[in-house]
């Protein structure tokens, strides 16, 4: 029997045979110089692989349901495909250096793909596998390179794997899948987040697992402690079982609560509101009993076309067009009917989305402090004002709040009020319905922020804190990287005196106050969180009845204990 630690990214227990993904070669990119009559010819196959990667994502969308997060995916990939910017950029390059196609292609994609990964954002680093995924697939096809047929894996495996590749990701609702083990992957990846919403138990990070795990080895999945037990004896499978049975019976209880409201055993009501990231995903809050959206990340819309169109070296509003926003913002209104939903505006780094080739001194050596979120809104105001326009459209068909993130002053809300009432004017006079009554609230998520609370609450409709940069910034501590992660600690006593602060500043001037960051998902901090007087959780769907349970379990006085004892 061998223990395979690693990381949790979807709870449960999975036992079964392994499957052990082969792995992927790694593509021997030639680099030759071309002349000029071969850059017509290197630009057709370009062209015929990009349409033949179309007929495939094509016939797998055809065999999704449209309100899948996979058909999601696939629909993205095919508008990366199309990117006029990403085209353009490619043929100039080519065109250019006059280097074959296969190696032109493989400096954008990795370019690309850096940008993404040094973002600061988790949700667009983990996108850098897409650009890496689709446009992999394109150079497949002109290296004639044909790589394992994931439709080979068999039903009732645990799937072992250095990484699946998001395009694979398909096969988690074709097959029954009982675990997942995997080298690479974080807990934002596409995997992961498919792994939660199938109930399929994940562990990611572990080293050299396709090492460590042969095919036909008995595995047992540990999503809850995020390892991996590999050929158990019977003592652990009997152990193992009895969790499972355990699990049932709790996933039993928390299905109760779904349509229960969350309220402490003493009865104070709380509201439990749900973090998405895709429009689709407000059938999934519903599922699980939100009372609303207490934050819709918008990132996933400007991602869907890889880069920033230009005029002049600025980017446009063409890029992610008003319409396609509207559309994406009126769906998640109107399926929440009178649940309010609070939008984030562009919560995105400097150096990610934007192309910023025509721009001076904008390659950012530390995006996290940099042009990023409201910055690059202040920065790019027909950016933001086109966000604001299909937000307004939008709001005539729910209970819309707009948030702000990364607000560190008043004055970058007064700025902001005032491109709003711009925007509001500019749909007046065109005849275009909106409410004029939006509230704008901010993210509370830094500690310039929390120390002025007092004077932003004057200004803003409501507070959200954003544990999760808030932690880091407070701390000075980058979660992603491995040698500082140790010291990410959401009980540091700075952090919860910030914490109080906020929560403080929130009652004494009347301001609603929500906590959406990782803390409002997790049963202690939540629960520390509740004793400072927070009534307003957001979270991940599937996190709602787990919290109105735990609330369940105590009275607000204990609570109250509890949150003291942490700033002890």
């Amino acid at each position: 029997m061998n223990i395979v630690l690693g990381v949790s990214a979807s709870k449960g227990i999975g036992i079964g045979r392994a499957f052990v993904l082969p792995e992927t070669q790694e593509r021997i990119i030639p680099k030759r110089e071309i002349e000029e009559f071969e850059i017509e010819n290197g630009w057709t196959r370009f062209t015929a692989a990009c349409a033949q990667v179309q007929e495939l994502i094509d016939g797998q969308l055809a065999s999704l349901a449209k309100d899948s997060l996979q058909h999601v995916l696939f629909e993205t990939y095919q508008l990366m495909l199309a990117d006029p910017v990403f085209t353009q950029e490619l043929r100039e390059q080519f065109t250019a250096e006059r280097l074959n196609i296969e190696f032109a292609l493989e400096k954008k994609i990795i370019e690309y793909a850096d940008r993404l990964r040094n973002s600061g954002n988790d949700y667009l680093s983990e996108r850098a596998q897409d650009i890496e995924d689709v446009f992999g697939k394109v150079q497949d096809c002109l290296l004639d390179y044909h790589p394992f047929n994931i439709e080979e894996v068999p039903d009732n495996v645990v799937l072992v794997a250095a990484s699946i590749r998001p395009s694979d990701t398909f096969i988690l609702n074709k097959r029954k899948i009982l675990g997942l083990a995997l080298t690479e992957g974080g807990t934002s990846s596409h995997v992961a987040i498919l792994a939660r919403s199938f109930g399929i138990p994940a562990v990611v990070g572990l080293e050299r697992v396709s090492e460590q795990i042969q095919a036909g080895d008995n595995v047992i999945v540990d999503g809850i402690l995020g390892e991996v037990v590999v050929n158990p004896d019977d003592e652990t499978v009997c152990e193992y079982n009895k969790k499972i049975e355990e699990e049932i019976r709790y996933h039993k209880i928390l299905a109760e609560y779904r349509d229960k409201e969350a309220r402490t055993k003493d009865g104070t009501l709380f509201k439990l509101m749900a973090n998405i990231g895709t429009p689709e995903e407000a059938d999934t809050a519903l599922e699980e009993g939100a009372d609303g959206i207490g934050l819709f990340r918008t990132e996933f819309l400007f991602m869907n076309a890889l880069s920033m169109l230009h005029a002049g070296g600025v980017p446009t509003s063409n890029s992610v067009t008003e319409d396609a926003q509207f559309e994406a913002y009126k769906y998640v209104l109107e399926k929440m009917g009178d649940r309010p939903v609070t939008i984030r505006t562009l919560d995105a780094g400097g150096d990610k989305l934007i192309d910023m080739k025509n721009m001076p001194d904008l390659h950012e050596h530390n995006p996290l402090m940099g042009l990023r979120a409201i910055r690059l809104s202040l920065y790019y105001p027909q950016i933001f004002r086109t966000q604001l326009r299909a937000l307004y459209r939008a709001s005539v068909y729910g209970n819309l709040k707009i948030m702000l993130p990364l607000i560190t002053d008043v004055s970058q809300v007064d700025t902001i009020k005032g491109i709003a009432r711009g925007v509001q004017l500019s749909l007046k006079e065109e005849g275009i319905p909106f409410r004029e009554d939006v509230p704008i609230g901010i993210m509370v998520e830094t500690a310039a922020a929390a120390i002025t609370s007092d004077c932003l609450a004057r200004n803003s409709a409501f507070f959200s804190i954003g544990t999760n940069d808030l932690i880091q910034y407070t701390l000075g501590i980058d979660r992603e990287n491995p040698t500082v992660a140790p010291l990410y600690n959401e009980y540091n006593l700075a952090v919860i005196r910030l914490l109080h602060l906020i929560v403080h500043n929130a009652w004494k001037y009347d301001v609603p106050l929500s906590v959406c960051g990782e803390m409002a998902g997790r049963k202690e901090s939540a629960l520390i969180l509740a004793g400072m007087g927070v009534r307003t959780l957001s979270m991940a769907p599937r996190q709602i009845p787990v919290i109105k349970s735990t609330l369940a379990s105590f009275s607000i006085k204990e609570l109250e204990t509890i949150s003291s004892r942490a700033t002890l």
